[in-house]
């Protein structure tokens, strides 16, 4: 019997130092599982705090600052961070992203004309006095050379701006001449061929349809339609009785 009871003494230790051991080894891992992603930190007021100080305060915090952009401010200095987000207060994980705009100071010169001159023109006179060029579109505009500024934003002499791009309209030249496309149905493919290229136009594409009423070579279909607007690079295709 003493024998017995020594060996059921030993595995109830056995049993219990196993248990322990699991229970320790599941503590450990959810403490760890916490510590890196349960862990929140309180998002700090950044706004009016330089870029430098900003990054070493979210550093500290496991969070990372991302610079957004950057605009005149004649409320805060140069480096100053204008605004952020998330805003103050809100609950982080670490690693996240905290999105910020910085201030460039207040402006410090006029927007120059740009209008007149060409889009090269326009970038280097930007450049130059600390400006850089924003959005630029191209339209098509009767009288005026391709590739010249017609239209400017924020307009010339403008101090007040809230950031240092000025966004261009550019004239791509005169609009092409435009053209009512003839109905070319019902004409041999070659004669057609032979009229499109004389004028200029190319034929991209010719597709066979199987016919036993049209002639062979016939147009059966055309695009673009009879009665549409064509202009010069207008390319054609055509349906052809096989």
């Amino acid at each position: 019997m003493a024998i017995r009871e020594r060996i059921a003494t030993v595995f109830r230790l056995f049993l219990l130092f196993t248990v322990l051991v699991a229970i320790g080894l599941i503590s450990t891992i959810t403490t760890i599982r916490l510590a890196i992603h349960g862990h929140q930190e309180i998002m700090p007021n950044l706004v009016g705090m330089r870029v430098e100080l900003a990054d070493r305060v979210l550093s500290a915090r496991g969070l990372e600052l991302k610079v957004e952009d950057k605009l005149f401010s004649t409320q805060y200095g140069a480096n100053q961070i204008v605004s952020q987000m998330p805003p103050p207060g809100t609950k982080l994980k670490m690693g996240q992203h905290v999105h910020v705009l910085v201030s460039l100071g207040p402006p410090r010169v006029a927007v120059p004309n740009l209008m007149g001159g060409s889009l090269r023109a326009a970038r280097i006179n930007a450049i130059q006095r600390g400006m850089t060029l924003g959005d630029v579109a191209a339209v098509h505009w009767t009288g005026i050379d391709q590739d010249q500024v017609v239209l400017q934003d924020p307009p010339p002499s403008t101090t007040e701006m809230h950031s240092p791009a000025v966004n261009l309209l550019v004239s791509l030249g005169d609009p092409p001449t435009a053209y009512i496309c003839p109905s070319f149905v019902g004409r041999p493919l070659a004669e057609v061929r032979r009229t499109l290229e004389k004028a200029g136009f190319k034929v991209k594409s010719v597709r066979s349809i199987p016919t036993d009423v049209t002639p062979r070579g016939t147009v059966l279909a055309q695009s673009p339609a009879a009665g549409s607007k064509i202009t010069p690079d207008t390319e054609f295709n055509f349906q052809v009785a096989q």
